[in-house]
This record gives structure tokens, C-alpha cells and sequence, in this order.
């Protein structure tokens, strides 16, 4: 049989009894399970003594040193520099507030409430007046053929009486210059052309009258956008002159952006006013020449009245 004793004979212990084999074995197991914790605390206070900045598990992080740009520490996805950018949600949020902002209501701020009210107005008036004026320079408005058939044959016809009624009930231009004609026939042909004369120019002065509203939006837009433009670089040179230490770009973008924005706003009514004037004012000259041609050709038959001989 194995002598399980014989470790302990060799350094000459008496080993008799399993008393003595079992208290040895209990020594080294204590022994052994107390030099694990001390061995981990001796690591451990090494560990902090090299790295004192990190913070150990349960125990508040040390405080990082103060930088603007640094992430904040204690680790984790959302505060963490890691490889997938975690740690710039912070900057990445703070870039995307700016781009929110639709370029709709960067334009209302930069124009204010009362160039935006001034500018609508403008806008409204020009939109009316152009729809009225395009009704108004149409050829049935002005000189409308029907008038010129009928009228014709009823001259052919010697009925100058129903003529007359026919182009004084018409609103067009041309049966008022017709029916001024014929009322003054009985004062001789000279006088009748002069009686059209007369109301053809006052009808063309109603008409250029209301297109020159267009004219004015026209002159008047780029104006107020001009004096916007002066007041958005005072606003933006006052805020360099007032301010203590080196003004912040936005600071000097309000100002600018005023400036930018009336001047656009203000081309941009400018621009259709001047362009739907100019057209509408030939279109209705042309018109209004035509009306003269036709009015003198239909009343050319009258040149042989005398005053006092009547064409009635």
C-alpha cells in the first residue's frame, strides 16, 4: 500500500495520525485563499497609482480636463468618441438646428413686418391693375369688328338714325367715337372729326391713366428696396461701430440679409410691372390707332356735308 506520509517524513514530521495530514491541508488552502485578495488589492493600488485618471467600477469618474471640443467622460455610446462617431451627436445636432429653418421664414424675418406688408400691397395692386388693364386692352373693348359691319351697313342702308343708336349704346371706344361724330354731322364733316377726336383722346388719357399705376409699382418697388438696402448696412456698420470686442458673423448677417432680401423683393415686383406696362401700353396705342383708321373711313362718306345740311 502507498505511503501517503511520506512528504511529511521527509521534513521529519511525525505522521502517525490523519490528524496531521488533514491540518496541513488546511493550512495551505487558507494560506492560498489569502494570498489571492492581497495580491489583487497590491494590483489594484498599482493600477491606480499608474492610471488615477480612469475610474474603476462603482466610483465616480475623475474629472476630465476643460476643453470646449471634448466629449463629456464616463464612456457609452452617446458621450464616447468610438469609431462610429458616437461621441459628435452633440455637434451633429447643433449643425442640423440651423438647416431646419425653411428659407421661407429666413426671408420673413429678414424683410420685417413692414417691408413684407409694403411689398404685398404692392404685389396685390399690381396683379388688380394688370388684370384690369388686360380686360381693358382687349379688341372688343376698344374696336370690336361686329360694331364696324353693322355699323357700315346701316350707313349703307341710309339709316343714320339707327346707326347712330346702334354705336351710342355700344361701350366700346369706337361706338363712342362713332356716336360723337355723328351727333355733330349737321355742323359739317370738320366738326364731327373734331368731335371724335376729343373723345378719342379722352378714352385713351382713362387708359393711360390706369396703366400708369403699373408704372408707378414699376418705379416705386426698386425704390423701397433700395432705401432697404441702406438701412439693413447702416443696421450691420452700427453693430461693428456699438459693439465692445469682434462682432459675431450672425450679428452682421441680420443686417445684411435685410439689405439682400428688399432689394430682391423689390426687383422682383419691379421687373413684371415694367414688362406688363410697356406691352399693354403698345398694345393698347396700336389698338387705339386702329379705332382712329376705322372711325375716319367709316365717316369719309360725310365729307360733302356742309354746316347746317345734316346727316339725319
Amino acid at each position: 500500500m502507498t505511503n501517503v506520509y511520506g512528504p511529511l517524513q521527509v521534513f521529519g514530521l511525525p505522521c502517525r495520525s490523519n490528524v496531521v495530514f488533514k491540518a496541513v491541508i488546511v493550512m495551505v488552502t487558507a494560506l492560498f485563499c489569502l494570498s489571492g485578495p492581497v495580491a489583487g488589492v497590491v494590483a489594484q493600488d498599482d493600477a491606480m497609482d499608474e492610471f488615477g485618471d480612469i475610474a474603476g467600477p462603482g466610483e465616480d469618474p475623475a474629472p476630465a480636463p476643460a476643453d470646449d471640443g471634448a466629449a463629456p467622460a464616463g464612456g457609452g455610446p452617446a458621450a464616447g468618441g468610438g469609431l462610429m462617431g458616437g461621441g459628435n451627436d452633440g455637434g451633429a445636432d447643433q449643425t442640423a438646428a440651423p438647416q431646419s429653418d425653411s428659407l421661407l421664414s429666413w426671408v420673413l424675418d429678414s424683410l420685417g413686418y413692414t417691408y413684407l406688408i409694403i411689398f404685398l400691397l404692392l404685389s396685390v395692386t399690381l396683379v388688380s391693375l394688370f388684370v384690369m388693364n388686360m380686360l381693358a386692352a382687349r379688341r372688343e373693348t376698344l374696336c370690336p369688328n361686329e360694331l364696324i359691319e353693322s355699323f357700315e351697313e346701316k350707313l349703307n342702308a341710309k339709316q343714320f338714325q339707327e346707326a347712330y343708336d346702334m354705336a351710342r349704346t355700344d361701350e366700346s371706344v369706337l361706338g363712342q367715337v362713332l356716336s360723337a361724330g355723328l351727333a355733330k354731322i349737321s355742323r359739317g364733316y370738320n366738326k364731327a372729326i373734331e368731335g371724335m377726336q376729343e373723345v378719342g383722346e379722352e378714352e385713351s388719357m382713362k387708359l393711360e391713366h390706369r396703366l400708369s399705376y403699373m408704372a408707378l409699382i414699376g418705379n416705386l418697388s426698386p425704390m423701397i428696396g433700395l432705401f432697404g438696402t441702406v438701412q439693413g448696412m447702416i443696421a450691420s456698420f452700427r453693430v461693428i461701430a456699438t459693439s465692445p470686442q469682434t462682432p459675431k458673423p450672425a450679428q452682421l448677417a441680420e443686417g445684411i440679409s435685410t439689405a439682400l432680401f428688399t432689394t430682391l423683393v423689390g426687383l422682383a415686383v419691379a421687373i413684371p410691372a415694367i414688362a406688363a406696362y410697356n406691352i399693354l401700353r403698345n398694345r393698347v396705342a396700336r389698338l387705339l390707332l386702329e379705332v382712329g383708321v376705322q372711325s375716319e373711313n367709316l365717316m369719309s362718306r360725310f365729307e360733302d356735308i356742309q354746316p347746317g345740311g345734316g346727316a339725319q
